[in-house]
């Protein structure tokens, strides 16, 4: 059992949903992102997800795009990104972490000597957006194996002939995509999320996240209410690059995870 697993048992109990929160680490400055992630368990997010900024993001919007150059100009690596989530296990032994982000930071460390680092900086799972399931053996088994639950997404365009092989592998949860495109493109809607979720819950016992296009507490409870949870990311990361006081960034997460948490 990983703190994943851990986190979703005890909603499950507890008869709510799952609320993730998305930042990008180093964004708008460490010192800045690290007190950011470790205020999010209080502002009532069950899991973390950490971006990883890198140079070529191509399944992010301009609003993760932009938040990732401000975290590299500022000098954002991933040593810092792995003392963000140690920070936070100072204080909190039991909000996951998940780290989000591309393969070729972790191919250029070393697949074997990021695991290594990774787990010990307690991070509990792994979304890399660029890495199919035929790379499987590239670094998702590798993760397993140390401990590290590999996310996989779903999309629209995730047919039931694909989704076998998405869902092979991956463990922790499934992330669903909610529309076609980038991050920040368009806004989700539960009347089309909700028959998807069902669709691969037939397919799954993982829970099920869907991410994308959620900006507001509403929506969060739309979506929360036809899946497992919700994540919101490009929202949160917006309020940052507005330059809002990190208790007023942690303010507008709390509302958001108080509507995923209403469903």
């Amino acid at each position: 059992m990983t703190r994943i697993d851990d986190t979703f048992a005890r909603l499950k109990s507890e008869g709510r949903k799952a609320f993730v929160a998305y930042v990008m680490a180093g964004d708008p400055d460490l010192e800045t992102s690290t007190e950011i992630v470790k205020g999010l368990p209080g502002a009532g997010v069950d899991i973390i997800e950490l971006g990883q900024p890198f140079t070529d993001p191509m399944a992010d919007g301009s609003t993760i795009q932009k938040a990732g150059q401000r975290a590299l100009a500022g000098g954002q690596t991933l040593d810092k990104t792995l003392g963000i989530a140690r920070a936070l296990r100072e204080t909190d032994q039991t909000t996951p972490i998940v780290m989000m982000g591309y393969y070729n930071p972790i191919f250029s460390r070393g697949v074997d000597r990021f695991l290594a680092e990774a787990a010990e900086a307690g991070i509990d799972g792994l979304i890399v957006v660029d890495l199919p399931p035929e790379e499987d053996a590239e670094l998702c088994l590798p993760a397993q194996a140390a401990g590290i639950d590999f996310i996989r997404l779903a999309t629209p365009t995730t047919d039931d002939r694909r989704l076998p092989r998405v869902l092979q592998n991956t463990s922790g949860f499934v992330y669903y995509v909610s529309i076609n495109g980038i991050t920040g493109s368009a806004e989700a809607q539960a009347d089309t999320v909700g028959p998807e979720v069902a669709r691969i819950k037939r397919a799954t016992d993982l829970p099920i996240i869907v991410g994308f296009g959620i900006r507001s507490p509403g929506t969060a409870k739309a979506i929360a209410e036809v899946a497992d949870g919700a994540v919101v990311g490009s929202a949160i990361v917006s309020q940052i690059a507005d330059g809002k006081p990190v208790s007023e960034v942690l303010d507008f997460v709390r509302t958001l995870a108080e509507g995923a948490h209403s469903a």
